[in-house]
């Protein structure tokens, strides 16, 4: 096994545009294949998450076109990002992987799965919501708001968007903040605005679609899990998504929110490395 902090940046051609991804873990298995947040790159996964993973699986982080240090331009919507993630697959040579998809990625990891059913094995979708369930389209006004409280108080916007305001919800913070920091050699681009502004328009397009029925076909088994008040997307839509998989796994962490798989690391890996045995 090698950890996320010791893996190097690798680019491969995807159609002729360079996507940087990172390994980590063991060479057997089927592949987890990690898909981030809005506004993200490889450099925002946590590595308690990550390297509690790789324990047992071989790990593929990977920034989409546009993002971070991959080349080309963001497109502004879900099916042309699960079609870039789709090249990447067949780019390295995987498939069928296992998937996790966080936050956007989750909403990505749901495209794929009811677009290219055969290259995926086990979905796990933490803090993401199904099309039509509010709150992706205010993403952007909950960013910017996020962003000027922290310039005020001097804090990180992540201490308001993944974490509750109580004791223990900011100490989670702090503790996942300082081990993002934990990797000084080899760093990733950060986003532009271009591609948060693509994203957003995805997102918005997604509360807009109100007919999410196409998960009905996804057979593959899903671990649904998210914090019990996420302030970003509502828990609710969270619920909702379990709901409308036939064959889904739902957990919900007490006083957490968006960033509920980073402040319960060690449960959250616990079931996930569970769940992919099964």
């Amino acid at each position: 096994m090698f950890t996320i902090k010791e893996s190097t940046t690798k680019t491969v051609d995807v159609g002729g545009t360079p996507f940087t991804y990172r390994e980590a873990g063991t060479a057997e298995g089927v592949p987890l294949v990690l898909l981030h947040h809005v506004t993200a790159m490889l450099d925002d996964w946590d590595p308690a998450v990550v390297d509690g993973l790789a324990a047992e699986r071989r790990l593929i982080l990977v920034n989409l076109r546009g993002v971070g240090g991959s080349g080309g331009t963001t497109p502004d919507s879900f099916e042309a990002m699960a079609d870039d993630a789709v090249a990447f697959l067949k780019a390295l040579g995987l498939g069928p992987v296992d998937l996790l998809g966080y936050s956007l990625g989750g909403i990505v990891a749901q495209v794929i799965a009811q677009e290219h059913p055969a290259l995926v094995r086990r979905i796990i979708l933490a803090a993401t919501t199904p099309a039509g369930a509010p709150g992706p389209a205010a993403t952007g006004a909950v960013l910017q708001a996020a962003i000027q409280k922290a310039t005020s108080e001097g804090k990180h916007p992540k201490h308001y968007l993944f974490f509750e305001q109580s004791a223990t919800g900011q100490a989670a913070a702090d503790a996942f903040l300082a081990r993002l920091d934990e990797r000084t050699q080899d760093r990733d681009t950060p986003v532009s605005n271009e591609t948060i502004g693509a994203q957003l328009t995805a997102l918005t397009t997604w509360e807009k679609d109100t007919s999410p029925t196409g998960l009905a076909s996804v057979e593959q088994p899903v671990l649904v899990v998210n914090g019990d008040n996420d302030t970003m997307w509502p828990t609710s839509g969270t619920i909702q998504l379990a709901q409308l998989l036939p064959n889904a796994k739902l957990a919900i962490y007490p006083d957490s929110g968006h960033g509920g798989i980073f402040q319960y690391h060690e449960l959250f890996v616990q079931q996930a490395l569970a769940f992919l045995r099964d």
